[in-house]
């Protein structure tokens, strides 16, 4: 079959799986109203969905991948050692042997953040539901909604809008992979797989610790692997629209994320004479503001033109008080901070530890440490990984073949879908953007330091090197607006979702051919 022939007949099986993809998408942000509500005796978990809490939703996701053809065999779909659900699709009957074959990852998380579900009640009418949807559409604030979220389109449109947590981040992505590997198993007879072994990932624990699905690969998996594990290339479906810049770009880069935890330790009295005592939330307090000024005057920052500069934000805290009438003991906080090229760790600890606020601290007489934190809770399997929560960010150069060819993807399967003209906000635009995230994906468990030879990279992979760490080539493609992610209201638009199968399905045979 030619490419043109292939292009189009990959465009109307998108088209006739929408629904379907719809349906897998529909249950899989459901399926936490089954545990929720329930006691942990009768089988329930206030969790389910969340970070380590990810097994309802992807046993459902497995079923589907073998209800629907979306690997040959159902032995070709699994849970890792670590929790994340894997499955694989080749053509055995291409002829080229699998160490010859360019490898594919597809990747995308499977859990969520906290659904709110009384706040989506409440703030949006009474007509939607983290679980359900919408249930009542004569309910719903629209007027609220545009304020919250970053794009909507017409309300014409909404029929086209899937509501619900994790909708846009990132189960459409997690399910597009699932419906992109059974188109390509439906065309593999037209070359839709030839040279090509996709091994597509729906990871767990991303949203509380980035990258460490991938990262349990990366440590784990390929050191010593042979040739047909090791990726030449990692497709994050992470969603990559923007509510200004349009919907589906291809992203090929993003910051470094890390977490910065001060434990201020100063000495409890009771309130009614805090002279007897050391306040750790004021002088905390003192900390904090000194540092949300160093950041308003980007003191310390670097600046990059394509990632971005890097920021700092105080993201969470603990009080440990006898009551609320007493001088705390200890105060916990933590800083979000966010790795532009050139800056690091050390770097970003270093300047925590010469604001002035925290000499004044401890010139009182209050210990105050600060600390790179390290996560240690387990997954839903119970493998514990305990790493630094720090996330190297990484960018692929724009001129890497696996970006031409996305790009070369979009434009034989996407371009002619999309009418002609000027297209504003989060619209799908007819010509392929590349851009960068502004926040973080599972892409930063990929990066290994680049004197780390445990995983046999062969010049032929073409591994991406950038200052001190390599990283397969990795880019970005999926449905879902980056400002609607982590709101009340949260939706995808499923034209996105068609395209983005659509592109993944075209994407292995045009790289398979550079």
């Amino acid at each position: 079959m030619s490419g043109d022939q292939l292009d189009l007949k990959i465009r109307e099986l998108a088209a006739r799986d929408l629904p379907l993809a719809a349906a897998i998408l529909r249950e899989a942000v459901r399926v936490p109203e089954d545990f929720v509500d329930l006691a942990p005796d009768q089988g329930g978990d206030p969790l389910c969905g969340l970070s380590n809490h990810e097994g309802p939703r992807l046993k459902g996701l497995m079923k589907a991948i073998i209800d629907h053809k979306a690997v040959a065999r159902p032995e070709d779909v699994g849970i890792d050692a670590f929790g994340n659900l894997v499955w694989t699709v080749q053509d055995p009957s291409d002829g080229i042997p699998a160490a010859q074959k360019k490898v594919i990852y597809l990747d995308g998380h499977s859990d969520t953040v906290r659904a709110l579900r009384p706040n989506w009640h409440a703030k949006t009418g009474g007509g939607l539901d983290p679980y359900k949807g919408i249930t009542d559409a004569a309910k719903i604030d629209r007027s609220f909604l545009r304020k919250e979220l970053g794009w909507l389109p017409p309300d014409a449109e909404w029929q086209h809008l899937l509501f619900g947590r994790g909708s846009a981040d990132q189960l459409a992505g997690v399910v597009s992979q699932v419906l992109a590997t059974r188109i390509l198993l439906e065309l593999a007879p037209l070359g839709a797989l030839k040279g090509v072994i996709i091994r597509s990932y729906a990871t767990v624990a991303e949203e509380d610790n980035d990258g460490c699905g991938p990262k349990y690969i990366v440590d784990k998996v390929l050191p010593g692997a042979p040739a047909e594990l090791i990726p030449d290339v990692v497709v994050l479906t992470e969603g990559t629209g923007d509510a200004v810049k349009g919907a589906l770009g291809i992203y090929r880069g993003q910051r470094g994320r890390m977490q910065i935890e001060v434990n201020v330790h100063g000495k409890s009295c009771h309130g009614s004479m805090p002279w007897m005592g050391l306040n750790p939330l004021e002088y905390a307090g003192a900390i904090l503001h000194e540092a949300a000024k160093a950041y308003e005057a980007r003191d310390g920052f670097l600046d990059d033109p394509f990632l971005g500069h890097g920021t700092r934000t105080a993201s969470w805290a603990n009080l440990s008080t006898p009551s609320d009438c007493a001088v705390p003991e200890r105060f916990v906080f933590r800083f979000d901070r966010r790795l532009t090229v050139g800056e690091t760790p050390e770097q970003a600890v270093a300047d925590i530890e010469r604001l002035q606020a925290v000499a004044d601290a401890r010139a009182a007489g209050l210990s105050v440490d600060i600390s790179v934190p390290d996560y240690s809770d387990p997954t839903w399997v119970g493998y514990q990984a305990t790493n630094p929560q720090i996330y190297p960010g990484w960018a692929t150069p724009e001129d890497h073949p696996a970006l031409q060819a996305v790009i070369e993807s979009y434009k034989r399967v996407v371009t002619p879908e999309i009418e002609d003209g000027e297209r504003q906000g989060g619209r799908l635009r007819k010509q392929p953007r590349v851009d960068r995230w502004i926040f973080s994906t599972d892409g930063v468990g990929f990066p290994v330091r680049v004197e780390d030879q445990r995983i046999p990279v062969t010049p032929a992979k073409r591994w991406v090197t950038s200052g001190a760490v390599k990283h397969p080539p990795m880019f970005g493609f999926g449905a879902g607006i980056e400002q609607n992610t982590h709101k009340i209201g949260e939706c995808v638009d499923l034209r996105e979702l068609q395209h983005a199968i659509a592109v993944l399905a075209r994407f292995p045979s045009i790289f398979a051919a550079m």
